[in-house]
């Protein structure tokens, strides 16, 4: 009996796996782009808190502590690439490194990315009296941070809203061969788990600004008695 070559079977736990962790460098320049877009929302929120911290400086507190899980995959997504980059993976050589201005600012986005944030954790845990010393350190470093992160973002906008696109548009109905040849050139292996790993960051940065919120107090009433 002649069997249909084209005949649909169960899918390998192999290829369902590839729905997960495949993708190649596609699939983490995606990844990396999505969480960058996340990041850029919640640093949006954390602008506004700024304006008005006085009231809203819960809101601050509490973003700032969901900031963490994004930021933690992100420099995990972009420390893959460059590690598979410099060990010599052929597929990341072949995709070469970001642009020499982007790799030049890189090592100051990570710096002052892990300055801002153990100098937060750090001023959240000591309380209103490590203000002198550790406020103006939080202040300096978020300075130079969000200047820093300000031109990442820009350069980066546009693979940026092609990996949204690509990655969160709705699916096609009643689409043309064209536009299904295209849904099959954008489906990269690995988009269910690049789905999960930014939910799941969300989700870590949630969970963490809901256990420290016994951790606001202190600050909350300084700021009351200071108005």
């Amino acid at each position: 009996m002649a069997v249909d070559r084209h005949a649909s079977f169960p899918s390998s736990p192999w290829a369902r796996l590839g729905g997960f962790v495949g993708g190649g460098t596609t699939g983490n320049e995606r990844l990396t782009s999505v969480t960058g877009a996340a990041l850029t929302v919640l640093l949006a929120v954390i602008g506004v808190t700024i304006i008005a911290l006085g009231p809203l400086l819960w809101v601050h507190l509490f973003v700032g502590m969901v900031l963490v899980g994004p930021v933690l995959l992100k420099l995990a997504s972009t420390g893959y690439r460059f590690a598979r980059y410099y060990t010599a993976n052929p597929r990341y050589r072949r995709k070469g490194p970001p642009e020499l201005a982007l790799r030049l600012l890189a090592p100051i986005v990570v710096l002052s990315t892990l300055v801002v944030f153990a100098s937060g954790v750090a001023l959240l845990f000591a309380g209103p009296s490590s203000r002198a010393e550790l406020l103006p350190v939080h202040k300096v470093s978020f300075i130079v941070w969000i200047a820093f992160m300000a031109i990442h973002v820009l350069a980066h906008l546009p693979t940026m809203l092609r990996a949204l696109r690509a990655d969160y548009r709705p699916a096609r109905t009643g689409a043309g061969a064209s536009e299904r040849r295209l849904d099959r050139r954008d489906a990269v292996n690995g988009r269910a788990g690049r789905v999960l790993s930014l939910t799941s960051a969300l989700a870590f940065g949630v969970v963490l600004a809901i256990v420290l919120i016994p951790q606001f107090g202190p600050w909350l009433s300084a700021q009351h008695l200071h108005r």
